[in-house]
């Protein structure tokens, strides 16, 4: 399996959704980082599952261990990892799902590619190892933050119901991460319904990077946003990216989706920060689409591991929405990709990079 991303900001995760823990291990972060504990742990809250009635209702503390790599509060340019203890699992729900195959999930994939998979809660292809990469994607922030690179989320679309206002200070404070205050109640509704019928419901995350520098991502072969879309996709339940304009641009004119220039910067916004895969210096914006959640509590046609036709009836806690959760990993994954991209134009030393981007 590959459980590796990045080039120079390496993210290697572990762990399963019901073992003994989750964690990450952090590669090429630059020496002399002030690591912020309590902001990591932060990020990890805002995704923290059990919360409220939007989330499932497994309820884990997730609190964050630093084993290596800080010493007196900043990075020592060696490996760091972090590890999270799972402490609510259970295990016995998943017991009359061992052998068969749960629709939407990747219980038969795994099955058919290695002969063996871990039936609890879908082991490693869990949303449970995304804790991992949000802790791995707050380091990536307190380095983007020393370059004044921020990087923020909020949901702006549940079903059907979508955000006409981006307001991500509200998003900060919604129990769902709306980004629309106006819309935010009819999205409440539409989850609580779909639970309520045992099912789940789809939704789409909006993700901005601000005062990204010009000249991050290569010309080919590791265009900024085609990173950033890979980023993305490898996140559980997301079927679709769109970069600026996205989609749209195919029903317009060149006219209409060329970013005209001016002497104080560009006078639209369709490219969505990047121009034949490098940053352009303006606003990164980066929509991530979520499936509905696979786990829903409706039985459902299947088939078990000798081929046999079975029903699926499945137990446990679960995600009604999982778009929600979801859009603090996309945050996370935007950060990591950006961190990766700086040090692919910069060297290993957090004071170097600073100066490089007349930050320090």
């Amino acid at each position: 399996m590959s459980n590796t991303f990045g080039k120079r900001f390496c993210m290697t995760t572990f762990g399963e959704s019901h073992g003994k823990a989750i964690g990450c291990v952090l590669d090429g972060v630059p020496a002399g980082l002030e690591i912020d504990e309590a902001f990591i742990q932060a990020e990890l809250d805002r995704r923290r599952p059990g919360k409220n009635a939007y989330a499932t209702a497994r309820k884990e503390p997730d609190r964050v261990e630093i084993l290596s790599g800080v010493f007196e509060g900043r990075s020592t340019g060696t490996p760091i990892a972090m590890v999270i203890f799972n402490t609510n699992q259970k295990s016995k729900d998943y017991g009359n799902v061992k052998d068969l195959f749960r629709p939407g999930h990747a219980d038969y994939t795994y099955w058919e590619k290695y002969g063996i998979r871990d039936y609890r809660g879908g082991g490693r292809s869990s949303a449970r190892e995304t804790a991992a990469r949000v802790a791995a994607g707050a380091v990536a922030k307190l380095m983007l933050k020393d370059l004044g690179i921020t990087v923020r989320s909020g949901i702006f679309k549940i079903g059907g119901i979508e955000a006409r206002n981006y307001d991500y200070d509200y998003a900060e404070r919604s129990e769902i991460f709306a980004l629309d205050p106006d819309m935010e109640e009819k999205q409440k509704e539409a989850v609580l319904r779909a639970k309520e019928e045992h099912d789940s419901i789809g939704g789409a995350a909006l993700v901005r990077a601000s005062n990204v520098p010009v000249g991050l991502g290569e010309p080919i072969y590791y265009k900024l946003d085609a990173v950033l879309a890979e980023a993305m996709m490898g996140i559980n339940a997301v079927k679709g990216v769109e970069i600026g304009e996205g989609m749209h641009s195919a029903e317009l004119l060149g006219s209409q989706n060329n970013d005209e220039m001016g002497k104080e910067g560009f006078l639209s916004h369709h490219a969505g920060g990047t121009l034949g895969g490098i940053s352009s210096g303006d606003t990164l914006e980066i929509k991530v689409y979520f499936k509905p959640t696979p786990s829903i509590f409706k039985p459902l046609k299947t088939l078990d591991i000798h081929g046999n036709e079975t029903v699926c009836e499945l137990k446990g806690r679960h995600d009604p929405c999982v778009a929600i959760r979801g859009s603090v990993v996309a945050e996370a994954m935007t950060a990591l990709v950006l961190a990766d991209m700086v040090l692919l134009n910069m060297g290993r030393k957090m004071v170097d990079v600073a100066r490089y981007y007349g930050k320090g």
